[in-house]
């Protein structure tokens, strides 16, 4: 447990909050390998010592960042949500689509262990 990011998490507004935490505790089941630490000023999961995965809260979405190999092989499930090279974004005022991140943490871990 990082008390850094439990601060960060403990300082959003709702729904951000509650979204953050459904987030880490997601991160936390999917890759119990991976160590919990702040990134860019954001929570974030490592593993074999980089990034496996950042995400943050912002007013009016939550975004997580998988790297932009990843955001390419996942181009067609994630139409639904804005992207950018590096970053996806979800709206707070719409389902989070929590299935999809884990899909997309576990395929970051499979890559992770490959290298």
């Amino acid at each position: 447990m990082n008390n850094e990011v439990q601060t960060y998490i403990d300082k959003q507004a709702s729904p951000q909050k509650e979204i953050m935490k459904k987030i880490r505790r997601l991160l936390q089941k999917t890759a119990p390998m991976a160590t919990e630490t702040m990134s860019y000023g954001v929570p974030a999961f490592k593993l074999s010592g980089s990034n496996l995965m950042i995400y943050a809260a912002f007013k009016n979405h939550v975004g997580i960042y998988p790297e932009p190999e990843t955001i390419k092989i996942f181009e067609k499930e994630l139409t639904d949500y804005e992207t950018s090279k590096g970053a996806v974004k979800f709206k707070i005022d719409e389902p989070i689509p929590y299935g999809l991140i884990e899909k997309i943490t576990k395929y970051r871990i499979k890559m992770k262990l490959k290298k």
